[in-house]
């Protein structure tokens, strides 16, 4: 009733006969290589769609951790471009500050006098009142009237002092007034503030003066707070109204009162002589 077929030992011990008069004859036959070269390229699309799949995931896995790794790379290189930027912008303002004090440095060298470098704390420019905070007071021997000057002209005077800081009127002010003299041909005159950072007037010349648009005006050195020869501003207009008896003159300042953060602090001989000066 039941159909039976040889026991799973025949079955096995025939696989073995059938292998090993397989290897004989290969190796005794060398003719069955290009059977076996037949049945590979038989098998080649067999094997090829077996291993498709595990190729496809490691090529999507290759291809996710590949974008992944560019992302995060791109994000490191996104900072560190940011902080290379910061460095760069640092890198400009010190070649910056290193020129203001090449200049300062080269101001001081010429004038072959007494000099202290001061830095900016705070600036007061409105039209009532044109003052800046230095960090050097009393201790480090700055008195009251003190002239002050950036790397390029005079721009005012110290008027009050505490032990750490000092209060540095600038030429500007309306409260101020410089005696001055027209360099080309000494012609003395008094530069007054104007409230504006950018004008000094000088009043009080004649129609007939020889002053000139473009002319400099330097320290007279009369009043004894300036030493003479000090650049202060330069003429920019010459206006003679009808009328008035008087030219009106403007000046520019040469010191750059609103640009400057440090300023040099001059011990003059005028100082010096009235025991001003500390040692």
């Amino acid at each position: 009733m039941f159909v039976t077929g040889p026991s799973h030992a025949a079955r096995l011990a025939l696989a073995l006969l059938l292998s090993l008069t397989l290897m004989v004859i290969d190796s005794r036959w060398p003719a069955l290589e290009s059977l076996r070269a037949g049945l590979s390229v038989a098998l080649y699309p067999v094997h090829y769609l077996a291993a498709l799949p595990s190729r496809l995931v490691r090529a999507v896995d290759g291809r996710l951790a590949t974008e992944a790794e560019l992302r995060a790379r791109n994000a490191q290189l996104e900072q560190e471009n940011l902080a290379l930027k910061g460095r760069l912008q640092t890198f400009d303002w010190l070649q910056s500050e290193n020129r203001r004090l090449r200049d300062l440095l080269d101001s001081s060298r010429k004038l072959r006098q007494r000099v202290l470098v001061a830095r900016l704390l705070e600036v007061d420019l409105d039209p009532y009142r044109q003052q800046v905070l230095v960090d050097k007071g009393s201790v480090a021997g700055v008195f009251v009237g003190q002239p002050v000057l950036d790397a390029d002209a005079v721009m005012g005077q110290v008027i009050r002092t505490s032990p750490l800081t000092s209060t540095v009127l600038l030429i500007t002010d309306a409260a101020h007034s410089l005696p001055v003299q027209i360099d080309r041909n000494g012609l003395r005159s008094i530069a007054e503030g104007s409230g504006l950072v950018d004008r000094l007037y000088l009043p009080h010349l004649p129609k007939n003066a020889d002053v000139r648009s473009g002319d400099l005006l330097i320290t007279s050195g009369l009043g004894g707070v300036f030493p003479p020869g000090y650049p202060v501003a330069r003429i920019t207009e010459v206006r003679h109204d009808p009328g008035n008896p008087f030219a009106t003159v403007m000046a520019e300042p040469t010191a750059r009162l609103d640009r400057s953060h440090e300023v040099l602090l001059v011990w003059s001989r005028a100082a010096a002589a009235t025991g001003q000066a500390t040692p």
